[in-house]
This record gives structure tokens, C-alpha cells and sequence, in this order.
């Protein structure tokens, strides 16, 4: 398997630092906009790390530094607005592809809080035959939301449930920045985009419907000393997953904000400093998100400043298989200390970055394979599971 890693900010990293010490792989390629970022991503590493620069918004760019490094697995870990030129980039040099976000969605323009418009992922679905005609794989959605919560979906629906009533997605988090007032943990452009975005919700015999922004608050008890945490409705692509493998009477993904953070994403909203539309200021063209993403700390250099966990985790209600009703939840958490220790690497870029990794050997060992355009749950999950805790970071599941 020759891998080549598109973005090495900070889940990129993360990706090296726990791919180094696997053996699954031949050769990891980490590509980035910035070539010296890519050279500190791999430094220190073993021959198997290569730095090179590329331009992730061009396809061309992508296919050729797939084809002068013989590259069968492109590994997309930068935001969203690059999915596509990534995604075209692999199939046409030949390679399979995995991302941890998909395509992005535009909201209904006449009614974008009741009708979905263009949804997460519809770009690349829209061309899945094309993948499985090819015999190729484009596995999508391999982070951690989306991604390890999708797996748990399709474990909960094998092992668990005789018929399940509701998939909820609930994230959560006690992580606190030492030093400042307003730190994302991760990337600002794309918690705008998901949290700003009309969230949509799945039920059987309606299919994909949105809801107002932060709709739906609901206190979800979190496990492992985070406690309760407020959880809002978000735009997350395991809304637009599961249901496509899943069976389950409604799907939905919420998201534990907070008060403040709920009420800074209203502001910039407000205010329109979430638009990736460019605006002239002094003569030069610049989008008023990317300078609330650059007037903000690098969410990868926190971890040292960081305190607390981060969970992940499916949230499952039904019947289950002997035939009596369950509630049950499955989580991931990490601990920053724990990270940062081991790793280097704060939790929730770490905790995003395992799960392709282990992705990507699933593929390398046979134990994973496909063709077209797959989320994690068209796959087995006892595999994942198993090689996850493998990794030294073992799942969790309660009975609530």
C-alpha cells in the first residue's frame, strides 16, 4: 500500500505519528499547500515518509503527484472545501480514496429549514457507479464523527437490536484551553460550516428533512467524568449515511456546544463573518472566514493548553434482540494528558486521525473491501472495533 496524505495540519499529523508505528504500509506520501509543513509533519520519521508540496484544489495537481509516486490510497485530511478536486484527483490517477468529511451541501433556497437542497456527499454519490464500474473504492466519512459513529451504527444494528427506533449521534467534550477565552479545539472553518448549516434529520417514510440551527437541545449524560453536556442539532454527514445501510425509524447527529460557543457562531453569522464569499478590504480580496479562521489559535498547537476529554459516540434506542426494549450508547473517549503523552497530539485532532489509519491497514490486510462510493457502516464493524482497541484506545458501551 502506498499512501499518499493530503493536508498535514493537524489531523494530518496525527495520522503520521500513529501511522509510524504500524507496518501495514510501504510508503505515506504527506502532501500539503505549504511544503515546510509537510517536511515538520514527517521529520524525525522512518524512510517510509516522504514530504512533497500540492495544491489540493486542483485535481490535476493531485493526480500527478498520485501517479510519480505510484499511490494506491489517497487520504484526504484537509477541510471540506476540498473534497471534491481530491476525490477527482484519485480516481483519475487510479487510486482508491478515503476522507474524513464529504462534498459540501448548499442549503434548499427557498425553504432551507423544512427541504434539504444539495446534501452532504450528493457530489460524489452522484458518481458512485462510475467508482464501482472502475472496481475502485472511495470510502467516505472514515473520521471519527463521521466515521467510528457509523461503525457503531452498524454494530448496534448486527449485534445489539432486533429493530432500532432512533440513531442519535451525540458528541461531546469537558476540554478547557488554559489561557484563553475562545479556542476551537478543531477547525473553525469547519465547525462554521456544519454548525451554521440547516441540520438535517432522517425518519422512514419522510427521508431527509432540516430543522433551524441549535434546534432540538437536549441534555445528554456523557461517560468517563464528563458528565452532562447541552447538545444541539448539527449538519453532520452520518445523517446522510447511515440511513443508506442502516435500517432505523430516524437518524440524527447533535453536537455538545455550549452557551457561549452557540452564541459567537451567531454573531459571526450575523455579522457575516461566515461567508467564504471574498469581500475587498484595502484593495485585496479575502474571505471574511478565512480571517476569522487566521485571527483564531491553530487548534493543533492547543494541545499542551488543553485539559479534559473529548467523547464520540452512537446513542441506539430500540428492541433489542431478545425482543425487549434497549438503550444503549457507544463511545470513544480520549483524554488530552493521555494524547499528548503518547502522541503528541491533542485529543480531538488524535481522536479524528486514528480511525482512517485503522481504516487503511482494515484495506492493506483484506479484512476490509469494496468498490464504489461506501460510508463505515456499508463495512463489517467487528474488525474496526477490534482493531481500534488494538491501537491502544479501546470503545465503551453503556446501557442508559
Amino acid at each position: 500500500m502506498r499512501i499518499l496524505l493530503v493536508g498535514a495540519g493537524g489531523v494530518g499529523s496525527a495520522v503520521v505519528a500513529i501511522a509510524a508505528r504500524r507496518t501495514f504500509f510501504e510508503t505515506m506520501v504527506v502532501a500539503d499547500y505549504d511544503a515546510g509543513r509537510a517536511s515538520r509533519a514527517v521529520a524525525g520519521r522512518d524512510a517510509r515518509f516522504v514530504a512533497a508540496q500540492v495544491d489540493a484544489a486542483s485535481a490535476d495537481a493531485v493526480a500527478a503527484l498520485c501517479r510519480e509516486h505510484r499511490i494506491t490510497h489517497v487520504l484526504n485530511a484537509v477541510d471540506p472545501r476540498f473534497v471534491m478536486p481530491i476525490f477527482d484527483g484519485a480516481y483519475a490517477a487510479g487510486a482508491d480514496y478515503l476522507d474524513m468529511a464529504m462534498s459540501l451541501s448548499h442549503p434548499h433556497p427557498d425553504h432551507p429549514h423544512a427541504e434539504t437542497g444539495v446534501k452532504l456527499g450528493d457530489e460524489q454519490f452522484a458518481v458512485a457507479g462510475q467508482w464501482e464500474a472502475a472496481g475502485r473504492l472511495a470510502l467516505c466519512g472514515i473520521g471519527v464523527e463521521p466515521g467510528l459513529s457509523d461503525v457503531f451504527a452498524r454494530y448496534a444494528a448486527d449485534e445489539l437490536f432486533r429493530e432500532i427506533d432512533e440513531i442519535g449521534v451525540r458528541d461531546g467534550a469537558n476540554l478547557t484551553v488554559d489561557g484563553y477565552d475562545f479556542a476551537p479545539s478543531f477547525s473553525i472553518w469547519t465547525t462554521i460550516e456544519e454548525c451554521l448549516n440547516p441540520p438535517v434529520v432522517w425518519e422512514a417514510g419522510r427521508g431527509w428533512f432540516t430543522t433551524e440551527p441549535f434546534s432540538e437541545p437536549e441534555v445528554f449524560h456523557f461517560p468517563e467524568g464528563i458528565g452532562p453536556v447541552e447538545c444541539v442539532n448539527v449538519e453532520h454527514e452520518e445523517v446522510l449515511l447511515i440511513p443508506r445501510w442502516v435500517p432505523a425509524k430516524r437518524v440524527t447527529f447533535k453536537y455538545g456546544l455550549g452557551d457561549e460557543f452557540i452564541e459567537v457562531l451567531k454573531t459571526l453569522h450575523k455579522l457575516g463573518l461566515d461567508s467564504t464569499a471574498p469581500v475587498t478590504v484595502k484593495g485585496v480580496e479575502v474571505s471574511p472566514r478565512d480571517v476569522v479562521a487566521a485571527c483564531l489559535p491553530d487548534p493543533a498547537t492547543l494541545g499542551d493548553r488543553m485539559r479534559g476529554k473529548t467523547c464520540a459516540g452512537t446513542y441506539v434506542t430500540g428492541v433489542g434482540k431478545d425482543g425487549a426494549p434497549r438503550k444503549v450508547y457507544l463511545y470513544h473517549v480520549v483524554d488530552n494528558e493521555w494524547s499528548m503523552r503518547e502522541y503528541g497530539h491533542q485529543a480531538v485532532v488524535w481522536q479524528t486521525a486514528v480511525n482512517p489509519v485503522v481504516a487503511l491497514e482494515l484495506l492493506a490486510t483484506g479484512a476490509w473491501s469494496g468498490v464504489g462510493v461506501l460510508g463505515p457502516e456499508a463495512l463489517p464493524p467487528k474488525p474496526f472495533l477490534d482493531l481500534l482497541t488494538g491501537y491502544g484506545s479501546p470503545w465503551g458501551m453503556e446501557e442508559r
